[in-house]
């Protein structure tokens, strides 16, 4: 296995069969293999399929409904965008810069990387299960590219002067520390959210809520031992509130 092996290219609602094949062609030419699919546009994606050079590839890609069951075993999730004329509420990092982080984190596990469908891009619902964001720095007046073309360029800056480097171990005796998962993370969101719901904390109706809370939770960067030990406070707060609610009633 190589540290490649550990990426997951994550396309979410791709509409045009020749995006999805260009993408599935670039991570055929850089020896990236685990390609995932959220509600893509399902003509499209069996027309895609027959893509020169890829077709082994997109016939093993992954579909999922949703952005949380594509990533929920990763320990790091990134988003791409254009970021123009757009307020983000996370980090945003230029190709460079988060090429470096990703190729750090991938010596120790699982990383998503995100693209958004080619008209609309990533959602702020999408967006919200990232840790950060990444822009390929093109010019201002012309900022968006083609889905294939930014899966390209992606790679390539992965691939670019990588040296193979073993990761970190642990000191003899001591545990080795471990990222949460995204599934643990979203599970600690759902269950935080339900107490803050029951509290009165959070309007029940407020969609935006959910979505601030869940980049608030990944910007922690929890360990998975400390993220199962806020999940089970978290989950006794939650019964509490509801039987103190049904002795009220």
């Amino acid at each position: 296995m190589t540290d490649l092996d550990h990426l997951r290219v994550v396309l979410v609602a791709a509409r045009n069969p020749l995006n999805i094949g260009a993408a599935a062609r670039a991570m055929s030419n850089f020896g990236v293999r685990r390609l995932r699919v959220v509600n893509p546009y399902e003509v499209a994606f069996r027309e895609a399929r027959s893509a020169v050079g890829a077709s082994g590839l997109l016939a093993k890609a992954e579909q999922y409904e949703t952005v949380a069951e594509a990533v929920a075993d990763c320990k790091l999730v990134v988003g791409t965008t254009a970021a123009t004329r757009r307020e983000l509420q996370h980090r945003l990092q230029r190709l460079d810069e988060g090429a470096r982080a990703i190729k750090r984190q991938l010596q120790t596990g699982p990383v998503a990387l995100l693209f958004g469908s080619e008209r609309y891009g990533l959602s702020n619902d999408e967006l919200s299960h990232c840790h950060w964001v990444m822009r390929i720095p093109t010019r201002e007046q012309h900022g968006s590219m083609n889905l294939g073309q930014a899966v390209a360029v992606c790679l390539y800056e992965l691939v670019r002067g990588k040296k193979k480097t073993a990761p970190a171990k642990a000191a003899p005796g001591q545990k080795e520390k471990r990222s949460a998962t995204s599934a643990e993370m979203e599970r600690l969101t759902q269950v935080l959210l339900e107490v803050l719901r029951a509290s009165g904390y959070v309007n029940p109706r407020a969609a935006a809520a959910e979505e601030k809370l869940r980049r608030l939770v990944r910007r922690m960067q929890l360990r998975g031992n400390d993220a199962e030990v806020l999940l089970g406070m978290m989950r006794q707060i939650a019964w509490k509130l509801g039987a103190n609610e049904k002795d009220d009633g």
